[in-house]
């Protein structure tokens, strides 16, 4: 199940999110994914893959090395949702501004 972020309701957000720090340090998006999650969902079980090297060159790739990544989230919260709901939870729990700044998001959800 693949899920690209510019196939959203609302077309391609218009904006770009300025990299989050901790402690001065800045976070990777793996990290802010993570967090992101983890604050909304009770996760069961989660693996972030960053498979931006499998895109290098290609469209979409901004040479950050942070543009394409999988993630596999098993929460209770996602339980009983269609397919477009528990995506859609996903992109809320993400937030506008960090999906805007990944080209490509493939969600194993349930």
């Amino acid at each position: 199940m693949r899920k690209h972020l510019f196939d959203s309701d609302q077309g391609v957000y218009p904006f770009q999110q300025k990299p989050k720090e901790v402690r001065g340090k800045k976070l990777t998006k793996e990290a802010e994914i993570r967090a992101a999650i983890e604050a909304a969902f009770d996760v069961q079980e989660i693996e972030i893959v960053n498979e931006s090297s499998r895109h290098a060159g290609h469209s979409g790739d901004d040479g950050s090395g942070e543009s394409h990544f999988a993630m596999r989230l098993r929460a209770p919260e996602l339980a009983g949702l269609s397919r477009v709901a528990r995506h859609r939870a996903v992109h809320k729990a993400l937030g506008a501004p960090l999906v805007a700044s990944i080209h490509a998001l493939s969600l194993d959800l349930g």
